[in-house]
């Protein structure tokens, strides 16, 4: 039965965190986008992140967050929302999940600990500026 159940990979679909300045902070942060390099658009999209370790010896986690959009359409991207700056020292978890057609896509996400950062960024598609890519 197992054989049967077919788990489309997902492909083209990604995350981002882009540095930008927020006139609110008054200082720059680190903005998680999702992105759409697909030609197919995706349905109902739910993303639900978490942030989770050891900071001085202390296991750390935070609330879930949830966000949800009706439609992203091919070739685009969403903000999905800012990280904290302490939340970084913490692995940062996104689930993705959202249709193709009548087909459920997931897929889970990681920024490691201390990974979001200036040494680690590369051009994002679509947004053409520098940022941390996880695919």
């Amino acid at each position: 039965m197992k054989k049967d159940i077919i788990i489309p990979e997902v492909e083209n679909v990604f995350l981002a965190a882009v540095q930008e300045w927020s006139d609110d902070f008054m200082e720059k942060v680190w903005n998680v986008y999702l992105i759409n390099d697909s030609d197919f658009q995706l349905d109902a999209v739910m993303v639900v992140s978490k942030a989770f370790g050891t900071l001085d010896g202390e296991m750390k986690k935070t609330s879930l967050l949830r966000h949800a959009y009706v439609e992203i359409p091919p070739v685009s991207l969403v903000k999905i929302e800012m990280v904290e700056k302490s939340v970084l020292a913490l692995n940062n978890e996104f689930m993705v999940t959202f249709f193709i057609g009548n087909t459920l896509f997931d897929r889970k996400f990681f920024f490691k600990a201390n990974y979001i950062n200036e040494k680690n960024v590369e051009e994002v598609p679509i947004l053409f500026v520098d940022g941390v890519i996880v695919r």
